[in-house]
């Protein structure tokens, strides 16, 4: 008979195998455990690092640019203060998210509808409208395995119509407007959502910046010109936060470390000297989680504002020229059609820095005729400018040997072979030597000095040979003036002036070349020119900037950072006595009855005193009318001087283009008093130490 809880043998066998599945337990519990004594002691510090990851990302922040002052330290340039509204993306932020925030915005500010565009709208739909987005793609594309997101997001956009952005109604324009902006700019990098903002919309946003996630206020800045209408076209400009970066230097900007949405200068000084201007950003830690959460900020450094610059303009002086300019084309335009601009460029001869870079011209606006500011026209537009190159003609004649100082000439008209008539502007010149044919002007006198380059003497009936080599190394005399090239003006996008080719093998031109009506050179060049007279022989490189200065937390300039010395770009390889001739050639156009200046300078008792030397010029020329497309003939008139004439401080050179006759004076008349403003200022100062910070008042 059996046990009720079965055989002896049965029960034993029963205890084998829980004794077994026990063992077996309790080495798994071990195993357990010796594996959680692994990861706890040996990889436990590791995994707690990993769980509490974090990311430092390091963010810049614009600074205002430096200041830009006269070089009587006035200010021309400045910052202003302006309200600013902020939106931070952090890296998990949600597209609808943005939206929300958005909304709340957009019933506190107002923003300019007109900057959204079509693009803008339909990102603004897919947003709010997801099932509708959906619907945009087939399910065979979402099956495709090779579509990206970006594929499948762009095909959505391709099929959004004008019919679905209907739907966004006129409420909705603004949140989209605002959720554009918010989503303009990188990840954990300030977005400014509106510059300008009202007071009232400044201080709202500040009271409820809690539940407007990741928005703030701060104060931002504009770019600000005091004096907007005077010398604004070299000043230049920056660009918009809108703008950001130039597309055309994108890769420079964004290998210096630029944001795509900074600003930047985008044209003239303010282009040229970016790097200075642009100043020493601040840097930010934001110390996110894996998640993108931020955690914590941390200021790197305050960065500091770009560093100021100190021109050589005197912008009293500026001022004068710019309305003299002004006055004097309002005055001689009712007798010529066609004239609408004039240049004036004064510059120290000694130093290469300019005083004064000056053009005006005349655009009929809404029935009136206004001045626009031109003054970059005194280096990127070129003209024919006649008589005024004669000095150099004389030089090449005399270095290259063909002439010498005692050298004289009949004034007559000359009979050539081939080429029409050519003389000076009178018959009655009569007999000259350098001075006088610069005194006078004679062209006759310039003529035969170039038919002797050719490797001829004239004689009446005579052909002019082609003699390509001789009319290059007229030009490269010319260019040891600044003639025909670059003055090397710190400025961007000057002009070589306009060498025609022609004169190489038609030796007329050759002539005309040699009167200054050929070439075309710009007004800098002429100053340029003028300069390396006055001073003896040493070309110098144009400078509008003096001094670089560290930026100043206070109303007194900073230190200067860098002082620019005078710049020799070369010495004329012409010996001293012949240089001297043709000085006193210019002395005695200003100076001497007869000369071409002489009435309204030496001949004039208010202006004698002044001491100048120099060149007049007139130019044959043609007006191009775009109205009836036709061209009409023309006179350009120029002068270039400088004084005193026997310790020059002062050089000057002045363009007045398209003039219907030759008659009007009107170059000599800005010379006249630009002149006068420039004496008078110097007067003004040395007896009054007073003066700049009167007028600063």
């Amino acid at each position: 008979m059996k046990d009720a809880g079965g055989s002896s043998t049965d029960i034993k066998s029963r205890n084998i195998r829980l004794n077994v599945f026990f063992f077996v337990v309790f080495l798994l519990f071990v195993a357990l455990i010796l594996r959680l004594g692994v990861v706890q002691i040996i990889y436990g510090e590791g995994y707690k690092r990993e769980v509490n990851r974090t990311v430092d990302e390091v963010v810049t922040t614009p600074v205002p640019r430096g200041k830009i002052y006269d070089r009587n330290e006035e200010v021309i340039v400045d910052n202003i203060p302006v309200n600013a509204i902020t939106y931070t993306r952090m890296n998990g932020t949600t597209s609808e998210e943005m939206v929300e925030t958005a909304k709340k915005l957009a019933r506190i500010i107002d923003v300019n509808l007109e900057e959204i565009k079509q693009r803008d709208l339909k990102d603004y739909w897919i947003v709010t409208r997801p099932d509708e987005a959906k619907k945009k793609i087939k399910v065979s594309e979402l099956k495709d395995e090779e579509l990206t997101q970006k594929d499948l997001y762009d095909r959505q956009i391709e099929r959004i119509t004008s019919n679905d952005l209907k739907e966004i109604t006129k409420e909705e324009l603004k949140v989209a407007t605002i959720f554009r902006n918010m989503n303009s700019g990188y990840a954990l990098t300030p977005q400014v959502i509106k510059r300008n903002a009202t007071d009232e919309e400044f201080a709202i946003i500040g009271e409820h910046l809690e539940d407007l996630q990741n928005v703030d206020i701060f104060t931002d800045w504009d770019r600000y010109y005091p004096h907007e209408s005077i010398f604004r076209s070299v000043l230049g400009n920056v660009t918009s936060s809108t703008e950001g970066l130039p597309s055309s230097n994108l890769d420079y900007f964004l290998s210096r470390g630029y944001n795509r949405n900074e600003r930047v200068g985008k044209s003239q000084l303010e282009e040229y000297y970016e790097d200075l201007q642009h100043g020493q950003k601040a840097k930010i830690k934001n110390v996110t989680d894996k998640s993108g959460n931020l955690l914590e900020t941390e200021i790197l450094s305050e960065g500091q504002r770009g560093k100021d610059l100190v021109l050589s303009i005197d912008f009293d002086l500026q001022k004068v020229v710019e309305q003299v300019i002004q006055d004097e084309l309002s005055r001689a335009k009712g007798r010529n059609r066609f004239l609408d601009r004039a240049f004036v460029v004064m510059m120290n001869p000694n130093t290469g820095e300019i005083l004064s870079m000056a053009g005006k011209q005349l655009v009929h606006e809404k029935g009136k005729y206004v001045f626009n500011d031109y003054a970059l026209g005194t280096i990127n537009s070129q003209y024919e400018m006649g008589s005024v190159v004669k000095g150099a003609t004389i030089l090449s004649g005399l270095e290259s040997g063909v002439i010498s100082t005692e050298t004289i000439f009949k004034d007559e008209k000359l009979n050539l072979k081939g080429t029409p008539h050519k003389g000076s502007y009178s018959s009655l010149l009569g007999t000259l030597g350098i001075e006088g044919a610069l005194k006078k002007s004679s062209n006759v006198y310039m003529f035969k000095t170039v038919i002797r380059m050719m490797g001829k003497e004239y004689y009446s009936g005579m052909s002019l040979p082609k003699t390509p080599d001789a009319v290059q190394d007229f030009r490269n005399l010319f260019s040891q003036f600044g003639l025909g090239i670059k003055t090397g003006i710190d400025l961007p996008n000057e002009s070589n002036g306009l060498i025609g080719k022609d004169a190489y093998t038609k030796p007329g031109l050759f002539l005309d070349l040699s009167i200054g009506q050929y070439d075309n050179y710009t007004t800098m060049q002429l100053a340029q020119y003028i300069s390396t007279i006055a001073n003896g022989g040493y070309r110098l490189k144009p400078q509008l900037v003096k001094t670089i200065h560290t930026p100043s937390n206070t109303d007194e300039i900073g230190a200067v950072f860098k002082a620019f010395q005078p710049e020799v770009l070369n010495k004329i390889t012409i010996k001293d006595k012949y240089l001297r001739k043709v000085q006193e050639g210019f002395r005695q156009v200003y100076q001497s009855p007869g000369g071409t200046a002489y009435k309204y300078f030496g001949g004039d008792s208010r202006f004698r005193e002044f001491q100048t030397a120099g060149k007049t010029g007139t130019a044959e020329s043609f007006y191009y009318d775009p109205n009836t497309k036709k061209s009409h003939s023309t006179y350009n008139l120029t002068l270039v001087g400088y004084a005193p004439y026997n310790k020059p401080e002062i050089a000057f050179s002045i363009a007045v283009p398209y003039l219907d006759t030759d008659t009007d004076p009107v170059n000599k008349y800005i010379g006249q008093k630009i002149l006068k403003a420039y004496f008078d200022l110097q007067k003004h100062r040395e007896s009054n130490q007073g003066f700049n910070n009167e007028e600063k008042k």
